[in-house]
């Protein structure tokens, strides 16, 4: 089985296809999927959708959250919206954590007062309820790590992790695995191919950030953006970067996302068909 933790299923690019993407994910063996929400006005559209594809992807989940790129837009009450969904959610089981949140110091434009703010509250509100957390780490990593440190967070995915070794190893620290996915299908991501090889396998798990980050291989082959279905074949070369078999790469990283948000590995636990041997 495979796990794609990463996958913005409510994209523009999915709406007129979404059940066919579904369809082709599950063909490929992709049996659990995380969702995370962008904005504070996703909560229900996230949560509807976990729902409504939950028996065709059994592992299906969604986070809550405000991503960093739209926090330009959001405003003071959507911290208070946010805690009231997060509130709600706690009675789904599909619901795992929050997120995508974060700091990104990359996109020109954004006001790095308004992230921070909106970030640290999201921080304050995972602390709160005790919930694992997605993060965008974009040219931000210390300054991320330095609010992790502040507050007594149960870890979760540093997502699409592109930082130093020893910014990889103080995340582990704190409890975080790392997300990579089609930026690792480059040959020219020298410093992301050595952090898969190097770094403990425990530490590592697989996403798509579809249908963002596309594979090296989706323009080759004219295809219109990344999907989760992709996600066996971006893992198939993570797990030849790390010089493991298939079968021992994916069963690692089940295990390492079930570590990652323990409310995933709940739902997991009480579907025979979501579980990995030891």
């Amino acid at each position: 089985m495979w796990i794609d933790t990463h996958c913005h299923l409510d994209a523009p690019e999915f709406s007129s296809s979404l059940a066919s993407i579904i369809d082709s994910a599950k063909e490929n063996n992709v049996s659990a999927i995380l969702l995370p929400a962008v904005k504070a006005a996703d909560s229900q559209s996230v949560r509807m959708l976990a729902s409504q594809y939950g028996n065709e992807i059994p592992g299906l989940v969604y986070t809550l959250g405000i991503h960093p790129l739209y926090t330009n837009q959001a405003h003071g009450g959507d911290l208070d919206v946010l805690e009231d969904h997060i509130n709600e959610a706690l009675a789904d089981t599909r619901f795992v954590g929050i997120g995508e949140i974060g700091l990104d110091y990359f996109v020109e434009g954004l006001d790095p007062h308004k992230q921070e703010h909106f970030f640290h509250a999201q921080l304050d509100l995972a602390e709160q309820f005790q919930l694992s957390v997605i993060l965008h780490v974009r040219r931000s990593q210390d300054a991320i790590l330095k609010a992790l440190r502040r507050r007594k967070i149960p870890g979760g995915i540093a997502h699409a992790f592109n930082g130093s070794f020893q910014q990889a190893e103080q995340f582990i620290e704190l409890g975080f695995k790392l997300g990579f996915g089609g930026a690792a299908t480059y040959e020219r991501a020298l410093q992301i191919r050595r952090l898969i090889k190097e770094l403990p396998l425990d530490s590592i798990v697989t996403e798509t950030d579809a249908p963002d980050i596309p594979p090296a291989w989706l323009k080759a082959e004219k295809l219109a953006f990344n999907e989760p279905a992709f996600l066996p074949r971006i893992a198939r070369e993570l797990a030849a970067i790390r010089g493991v078999n298939d079968a021992d790469f994916a069963s690692a990283v089940w295990r390492n996302v079930m570590q990652a948000l323990p409310r995933w590995s709940a739902l997991c636990a009480n579907n025979p068909n979501l579980t990995v041997s030891p």
